[in-house]
Order: structure tokens, then sequence, then C-alpha cells
């Protein structure tokens, strides 16, 4: 049950002040019947002390009616018990009871201390007249002896009567001030739960959007203060929100123009926001709050989010949906758990490519039996013709175009296919020595080296071995191709799960600018030695698809004058 904090605050005040209340009555008490007990005990000292004098004579030459006979008639004028011991402790004279009939006195405290030449002191029960009392012993010296003991005592019930009438004087004025100092508080309370009120007003219609309250304490303390941070704070809240609306609106508006698809999904994979581009790839507009499976059904699209969620990595892959082919690219945000997807059409891009290919294609199929047939006459012409230069250069020419023509076929039929692996259990070393001997001899030639470094153990690995020395061939012609100097080494070594395969050179190298350009078809860093070295431009770009259709990367690192080294990954399982 919700309790006001006007009742918790009064209620706080009235508990404190019972506690202090209590709390004076208890040591206040305390205190004045210690106080009072201490005087009466030195009253009674003194009163000992006065009637030593009388009672030493009676007590010396023991004359124990007389002396008994003294003390009883002043006890009765006094109000006080008188009691007259000798050194043994045997009561001599008692103004209350008969002394032959008490006992021995002498392990008494009071009386045990004042044999000892002390005065003594006790507060008990006695057992002669069967009440509390407090007793004050002397010594009754003669010429520094201690011949006995005189005793006075009072009865505690009279003291009790006194303190009970000084603890029901105490508790009105402690009633008094506890009913004082609740209306005082009733009051202070009221004062502090009055602008605490108007803070919680204000608060609640900030909560419901009005940032324009302000609450103007009439205090000048702590709550002032508070006040003035609540509305210092309330137009700061009022700045952001002002702030953050536009951003929305501007973020909305940027959302709404970009082309491409935009969607963001939570970590139950709920789509919490989208751009109008995905709404219509998608072809519906109410998609926030769905599943991403609700939206786009496609299962490439599903893989692509699923293993972004379990890798918690970024990919990129393609996906066709309603007919149509997109490129999707997700990332994940690590400090969310969200994952942002963009969604690129491609079906006019793949259209384009097909006519492309398909325009290579036939135009290579064209090309083919021409040049054949250019070749052939060539080659019937050199055994009769005088000018056999010329011919010569028909002929290297014409080679050159038949092999950018064959080179143009299989990598558009790589490109419209892919490349089947056929995956076997391939010895890469073994792979390696056998291409590497049909370059011996041209390395000879050039003066260069031509080494294999491999690992002793290197594992064999499942991949297509056709592709594979197509691969390594095109990388090793490349490099002797553009080495003149030094020579050329081949590095294979097994990392975790992968092979990892390097042709270095000692060669011309390829300027920085160049290098995120070289697998593409036709380009070429230094054309007119391309062309002088036969080479078409397309052999990286053919070394690039088998790479990939491993499901492995390649990279290059090089150094214009230095040389140059291609690296290549390979899992060892293709999957």
């Amino acid at each position: 049950m919700r309790r006001p904090f006007f009742l918790k605050m009064f209620g706080w005040y009235f508990v404190i002040i019972l506690v202090l209340s209590g709390l004076i009555l208890l040591f206040a008490f305390g205190t004045i019947r210690s106080h009072f007990i201490a005087n009466q005990a030195q009253h009674l000292g003194n009163l000992a002390l006065a009637l030593r004098s009388k009672v030493l004579p009676l007590a010396e030459v023991p004359r124990p009616e007389e002396l008994d006979s003294f003390v009883k008639s002043l006890g009765k004028d006094i109000k006080t018990r008188i009691t007259v011991t000798d050194k043994e402790g045997r009561v001599l004279a008692d103004s209350e009871e008969d002394p032959h009939k008490m006992e021995n006195h002498r392990y008494r405290p009071e009386i045990y201390q004042a044999l000892q030449g002390q005065s003594g002191q006790s507060i008990r029960f006695s057992d002669t007249v069967k009440q509390d009392m407090l007793y004050v012993s002397v010594p009754l010296e003669n010429q520094g002896n201690v011949i006995g003991v005189i005793r006075v005592s009072l009865f505690l019930r009279d003291i009790g009567h006194l303190l009970a009438q000084v603890k029901k004087d105490i508790a009105k004025a402690a009633i008094i001030l506890t009913l004082l100092v609740l209306v005082v508080g009733f009051f202070v309370s009221g004062g502090l739960n009055r602008p605490i009120k108007d803070l919680i007003v204000a608060s609640q219609k900030v909560a419901s959007g009005d940032f324009n309250v302000r609450v103007y304490p009439r205090t000048n303390d702590e709550l002032k203060d508070l006040a003035e941070s609540f509305n210092w704070m309330t137009g700061e809240i009022r700045a952001l929100f002002e702030d953050l609306t536009r951003r929305k609106e501007e973020l909305e508006s940027i959302l709404s123009s970009i082309q491409e698809g935009l969607v963001v999904l939570d970590r139950q994979d709920k789509i919490i926001l989208a751009n109008q581009a995905f709404k219509r790839i998608v072809r519906n507009d109410l998609v926030e709050g769905k599943f991403y499976w609700e939206a786009a059904r496609s299962s490439r699209f599903g893989d692509l989010i699923k293993k972004t969620r379990a890798d918690k990595i970024s990919l990129q892959g393609e996906f066709d949906l309603n007919q149509k082919d997109y490129l999707c690219s997700t990332a994940h945000l690590a400090s969310s758990g969200w994952i942002v997807v963009t969604v690129h059409d491609l079906t006019e891009t793949k259209r384009l490519e097909k006519v492309k290919r398909d325009f290579v294609m036939n135009v290579s199929h064209e090309l083919r039996t021409p040049l054949t047939a250019i070749k052939g006459f060539v080659e019937t012409l050199e055994g009769e013709a005088d000018n056999k230069h010329y011919l010569g250069i028909i002929k290297r020419n014409t080679d050159r175009l038949i092999k950018i023509v064959e080179d143009l076929l299989l990598l558009a039929e790589l490109e419209e296919k892919g490349i089947v692996i056929q995956a076997e259990r391939v010895d890469l070393r073994t792979l390696a020595e056998n291409i590497i001997r049909i370059f011996e001899l041209r390395a000879k030639e050039k003066g260069l080296t031509l080494e294999l470094m491999a690992d002793p153990e290197l594992p064999p690995i499942s991949a297509d071995p056709f592709a594979l020395e197509q691969m390594l061939i095109n990388l090793i012609d490349n490099a002797l191709k553009y080495t003149e100097n030094g020579g050329v080494r081949v590095s294979l070594q097994k990392r975790d799960k992968d092979i990892w395969l390097a042709v270095e050179d000692t060669g011309i190298g390829i300027p920085p600018e160049h290098l995120d350009r070289i697998f593409e078809r036709f380009y070429v860093v230094d054309k007119s030695r391309s062309k002088k070295l036969g080479g078409t431009g397309l052999g990286l770009a053919i070394v690039k698809h088998i790479v990939l259709a491993h499901q492995g990367r390649i990279s290059v690192r090089s150094e214009p004058g230095k040389g140059t080294t291609f690296s290549v990954i390979l899992p060892i399982n293709v999957r």
C-alpha cells in the first residue's frame, strides 16, 4: 500500500520523539537516583561521624544496656536506624531490633570495610527488618585501634517515594515536550511536503510531454535549489527532445531517400526499423514488429542472418526474392546485439552481365573459326613466302588473338556456370613439383631460380586437381614472365585448418595504385610490356574464380623494383 511522504516524515518524527523521550526518562531517572542516593550516603556518613563522639565512650567501657537505650532513643528522634558493633562484629546496640537476637555482622560488606579502618557503604536487603536499606559505616577508633563500628542506615522505600514523584515530574515534562515537538514537526512536515507535492505534479506533467512546466517554491533552502535544478533539467529535456525529434525526422527522410533496402533486426530477429525501399522489395508496408522470415521468405536470406547472428560477423551474399536478384550485406552490432541488413537490387546488373557474357561468348565463338583459318594459311605460306618476317608477326598476333579468345570463352563459362568442383584428395606438394618441372627449362633459359618450399608433413586437401593446376600455372607463368633477375619461390604451409600457398618473385613489382584492380578482366599494369610478352589480362581473373570456387581467399603484396607475392589461402576440406 502506498503511503504519502507526509505520513512517512511525520511518522519518523513521532518515532524519534518517542525514542528520545524514553531515553530521557531512562537516563535522567537513573542519574537522579544515583545522585540522590550518593547525597543520602554522604548525609548518613556525616551523621555517623557526628554520632561517633557520643557512642565511643559507651563502647570503650562496655555498657550495652545504656548504649542500646541511647541508640533507640536517638534513632527514633532522627528517623534513622543506628547499629553499633564491637570489633568482632557482635551487635552491641540497634535502634530497631533487640541486639541479642541479631546475628554477627562481621562479614556484612559495610561492617567489614569499617573494621578495616575505612568508611563502608552498601545497598542491600536487610534480613532483620525485611526491607531494602542504604547502609553507611564508620570505624570507632581508640588510640588508633578499631574497637567497633557505628552504622547508620536509611529505608530505601523513603527514597523510592521521592524518586517516584521525581519520575512523575520528568514524565510530565517529557510528555509536554513531546507534544510540542510533534506539533512543530507536523507543521514542518507539512511545509516540506507542499513543495515536494508541487515537484511530483510537475514531474507527472513532464512525463506526459509538457516540458513548459515550472516549479517556484516559497522557501529559500535546499528545496529551492532542487526546484531550480528541476526547472533547468526540464529546459534541457525540452531542448533534447526537440533535437531528437528533428534528428528523427531527418533520419526518416534519409532512410526514405535511400534506394537500397535497409532493415534493422533486434535480438529476437524482429524488424524494428525498415525503410520504404525494403518494404517495396518484400511487397509489404507493415513489416515492423514481425520476424524477418515473415517479411522476406528466402532461405538464402535467412542463412545469411543466422550465420551473422551465430558468428557475430559481417557477411555479404546474394539471394532471390519475387523473381528478382538481390545483394545482401549484414552487420552485427556488438553493443546492442542488433543486425543491420542492406539489400541492393541486382536484377538489372545481372541482366546486363548476362548480355555481356553472351556477347563475349558469341563473338569469341565467331572469331575462333576465322582466326584458326588465318593461322593455318599463315603456316602454309611460311614455307613458300620469301618475306617470312611479316608472316611471323602475323602468326604471333594471331596466336595472341586465339589465346585471348580461349581465355574469354573460359572466363565466360566460369562466370555463367561457375566452376563445378570435382573434389578429390590432392597432394599439393606433388602437384606443385609436377608444375614446377614444366617451367624449369624456361626459368633456366632466363637465368632464374625456381624453387619449392613445403612443410614436410603437409596434409592432403579436398579440391579439384585440374583447377588447382590451372591456378598454379597462371601464377608461376606470370611470375616468370615479369622477372628478369633473381627467381621465383613457391611456398606451401599448413596454418590451423587452412593451407597457405604463396608464389613470390623478385621481378619488376606492381605500383600500389594498380593493386586493387589486377584481378579485373583485361586489366594490365604495363600494356606495352604485356603485349610484348603475350599477356591477355585474363589470367588473374581466372585464378580468382578458381580460388573463390574452392571457398578460399587470394591477396597480393608488391613493391616496385623488389618483387611481388601472391598469397592463396585454401581450406583443407572444401565444403
